[in-house]
């Protein structure tokens, strides 16, 4: 009985484990994706910065695993606060969406420059006056199975307000 009890404490304790190691959710799924996106603008003009569009979901496992690996690592965390506002953009098609939320999508997609042509996440930036400048295919920016440091800096070097206006 005592291996027993002791076994399933221990399968418990890599459970937790496991689930504890699992990204947090950044997608705010409540949100409505064109007004977020419009109030980024916003708030970039004022701050004379660009915006970030990280569109994916909560339920892309790489979506999460670059929120993670950007809030983990300071120097890119940086590079972003100082450059950009940056949201996460919800976006989970379904063949099955009500008319609203098809029309939605629609008008989604050609907002941010018809961004399903790439897989998740994909990174839209916009000027601080709301106009696609680019659209970044993440895997570009891969490694093996995560993120490679260097080439996010360079993606995000690349797209700052001083970079793009020189």
């Amino acid at each position: 009985m005592k291996k027993i009890l002791s076994s399933l404490a221990l399968l418990l304790s890599l459970l937790a484990s496991a689930r504890s190691q699992q990204p947090e959710p950044v997608y705010d799924e409540s949100l409505n994706p064109l007004e977020q996106i419009e109030a980024a603008v916003a708030t970039a003009s004022q701050q004379g910065k660009f915006v970030i569009c990280q569109v994916g979901g909560n339920w892309c496992p790489w979506c999460l695993k670059f929120a993670a690996f950007i809030k983990a690592d300071a120097e890119i965390s940086s590079l972003i606060e100082e450059n950009f506002v940056y949201i996460h953009v919800n976006y989970r098609p379904s063949k099955k969406a009500d008319a609203a939320k098809a029309a939605q999508d629609k008008a989604l997609q050609k907002r941010l420059g018809n961004f399903h042509r790439f897989g998740y996440p994909v990174f839209v930036v916009l000027d601080s006056g709301g106009k696609v400048i680019h659209l970044q295919d993440s895997a570009y920016l891969e490694d093996g199975d995560g993120y490679d440091k260097k080439k996010v800096l360079s993606f995000f070097r690349h797209w700052t307000p001083s970079a793009v206006k020189g």
